[in-house]
């Protein structure tokens, strides 16, 4: 059902985002986006086109599709440098013929999910870090001509399945750590052809069923047993570096054959091996100079395998997470700190993704000059100015906000991440830069201004601060049941137009748009002059989201949006603020949450008074007994456009915003005539 969902939402997304894409299949725009998340590392910004942005995906970097432009038949981005793993989604681009992504740092294993893809000729993920077998089901590439797989960590036996290709011409197997027999037996006629090709017969397996096989190296493995005669044909360098019973060729020491278990053995480096073919073994060693190498072979092998059992214990060890404000003693000893209702993540990932991650390199810097002017505080700094992180103001589940002043600066609002360290990987922190990258090029009255992050090691800590807006937020003085605490109506209009005004520079004014994560009340900040400044805090969560890959989906009924896969998606999803806008619209003049447990979604209860006039009053909360009829019915208007279930039948926050300010009178003169509230509210701004 998950699959069912995500597919589904992502097949929707294409159709509303993709523009001149959407005549790609759904599978294949999931198969490549998923293909990018996949990776954390591209050090030459090889995908740096792969974004929604560029409508047409068969312009993006690599790709090559038909001439209709409907299908991608090839995917070929080698010598990038890209780290990461092979995405099992790439089987979903049904007509690839070639997938190269040779010379690469890819890392995992090939995933049998590839091995469905019936009209792939080429397949080459040689010059990369690949491990484990080569999957059986290998042998469903009917139409496979080209295959490399060379220069890899890759275990395990050749399936004999190989012999389903029929067409192969060529196969790289060179230089991993593959072992047993090369799959090739029968009996056969060496009637030889214009390529000196044997023709097989009937009962040949393997290699030997592949008439049209040309090229083949298998050197340098831990292959045994023989040279296939149906093979011979092929130069003897092709089966140098290995195991097998010859003579006449250059193959590993028994050292490194005999006994043992290939795949246990130490891997061998290729100049060592080449070395090891290079000279002519006309003595034999001495002695004392074989005893030598298998000590030290052995005290190698040992201190391998205690950096692998201690690397496993630290994945198992249950660790605690490292809050800003709490220093650890050493590395390797942190407590594990409890502040509210702000929860430890201690089942964040499951061990097995974390035992993944444990391996990689959480100081890893995606681009040194995205974020060169932003400026970066130090933790001290920001301990200092927030009163050693003890004036919390605010915290999730997945953060914590402390309020500040800076050294004769102004006061700031700190939020911080809390995550695991072994849980931040380099795929995060990519995100975690642009997503500061992100913030950073906002600059309006009414959006909250990002003054900096704050980025270190030890103690782990990942900060955004904040220009800090003294007033608390639009949510606390909506649901605040105590006397005196209700603003006026003409106050609540003023911060309506305000949140209008400024989702309009997001969204028009700034390009590519930006939209707000979770757009509601609690994302509303009020100055001291109760001017409203919208807060993307919950960029926490989006980045959260992303590195579980879960997409978020739009509620008809809450004031939630979309929590979007990328920050691509963020780009797309004005209209899902649009709607959030409406929801916040109803809870800025009714004084009630988006929804309730006793009482339900807000929308639902309100779709009863929005078009009728003579009941329209009774969305007002009672505690105003002054409103104008003439500016709610503007808001019910606006309010109707806004949650339209029709997307494309939405108005643009542009649209919005002038119906809002040509037609609602805000001045203070309007609210004093009857009003007791207004005139209260003008004494305490003055």
């Amino acid at each position: 059902m998950k699959f069912l969902a995500s597919f589904l939402v992502l097949y929707l997304f294409s159709i509303l985002s993709l523009g001149d894409s959407d005549i790609l299949p759904p599978n294949e725009v999931w198969a490549l986006t998923s293909f990018k998340e996949s990776i954390y590392e591209d050090p030459n910004l090889a995908l740096s086109n792969w974004n929604m942005l560029e409508s047409d995906l068969c312009n993006w970097f690599g790709v090559t599709c038909t001439m209709a432009k409907d299908h991608v038949i090839k995917l070929n981005i080698s010598g990038s440098s890209l780290r990461g793993f092979l995405a099992r989604e790439l089987g979903q681009i049904t007509y690839l013929q070639e997938l190269i992504l040779h010379g690469n740092n890819l890392i995992g294993t090939i995933p049998k999910e590839l091995c469905v893809l019936k009209s792939l000729k080429v397949l080459d993920l040689g010059m990369n870090q690949l491990t484990g077998p080569i999957p059986s089901e290998i042998g469903n590439l009917t139409q496979l001509v080209n295959i490399n797989l060379q220069s890899n960590g890759l275990t395990g036996r050749l399936p004999s399945e190989f012999g389903n290709l029929r067409y192969l011409q060529e196969v790289r197997l060179d230089r991993n750590r593959l072992q047993g027999p090369v799959p090739a037996s029968g009996t056969f006629n060496f009637a030889s052809n214009m390529h000196g090709m044997y023709t097989s017969t009937e009962n040949a397996t393997g290699f030997c069923r592949s008439p049209q096989l040309k090229i083949a190296d298998f050197s340098y493995n831990f292959l045994v047993g023989s040279i296939p005669k149906c093979l011979e044909f092929l130069p003897r360098s092709s089966f140098q570096g290995n195991c097998l019973q010859s003579n006449d060729l250059n193959q590993r020491p028994s050292i490194q054959c005999g006994g043992a278990s290939p795949a246990k053995s130490q891997p061998v480096r290729d100049h060592q091996i080449a070395d090891h073919v290079r000279k002519p073994h006309r003595s034999s060693k001495p002695t004392w100079l074989l005893a030598l190498e298998i000590v030290a072979g052995t005290m190698v092998g040992s201190l391998f395998l205690i950096a692998t059992l201690a690397a496993v214990q630290r994945c198992n060890n249950k660790s605690s997470i490292i809050i800003p404000w709490k220093k650890s003693a050493s590395q390797k000893d942190h407590t594990t700190v409890y502040i509210g209702s702000v929860s430890m993540f201690s089942t964040f990932y499951s061990c097995r993704i974390v035992c993944n991650i444990c391996f990689e390199h959480k100081n890893w810097i995606a681009d040194p000059d995205m974020l060169k002017d932003v400026r970066r505080y130090s933790r001290q700094e920001l301990e200092e100015a927030c009163e050693d992180f003890s004036n919390i103001i605010g915290s999730s589940p997945d953060s914590v906000v402390y309020k500040g002043t800076m050294k004769g600066g102004p006061e700031i609002a700190v939020i911080s991440l809390c995550i695991k360290e072994e849980h931040w990987t380099g795929y995060l922190e990519l995100y975690f830069q642009r997503e500061v990258a992100e913030l950073a090029r906002l600059n309006h009255e009414n959006s909250g201004k990002l003054l900096g992050y704050c980025k270190e090691s030890n103690p782990f800590s990942r900060m955004l601060v904040f220009d800090y807006a003294s007033n608390g937020t639009l949510h606390e003085h909506l649901h605040c049941y105590e006397e005196g605490c209700q603003f006026s109506w003409t106050r609540r209009m003023k911060i309506v137009i305000g949140i209008a005004r400024g989702l309009k520079y997001l969204h028009t004014e700034v390009e590519p748009p930006f939209t707000i994560s979770e757009l509601n009340s609690s994302a509303v900040y009020l100055t001291e002059e109760f001017s409203p400044k919208l807060v993307d805090f919950e960029s926490w969560k989006t980045i959260l989201e992303r590195s579980e890959k879960n997409s978020g989906t739009i509620s008809s009924q809450g004031a939630v949006c979309v929590l979007p896969n990328s920050l691509e998606a963020r780009h797309h999803d004005t209209k899902g603020n649009v709607h959030a806008f409406g929801v916040l619209l109803l809870e800025i003049i009714s004084g009630r949450q988006p929804y309730c447990k006793e009482k339900g979604y807000l929308v639902d209860w309100a779709k009863d008074y929005l078009e009728k006039p003579e009941v329209m009053s009774h969305l007002v909360n009672p505690e105003l007994k002054n409103f104008r009829d003439d500016d709610l019915k503007v808001i019910c208007e606006v309010i109707t456009l806004c949650i339209n279930p029709d997307t494309t039948a939405r108005p643009s926050m542009r649209e919005i915003c002038s119906m809002l300010e040509s037609r609602i009178d805000t001045s203070v003169s309007v609210d004093l005539k009857s009003s007791s509230l207004a005139w209260a509210e003008l004494a305490l701004l003055s």
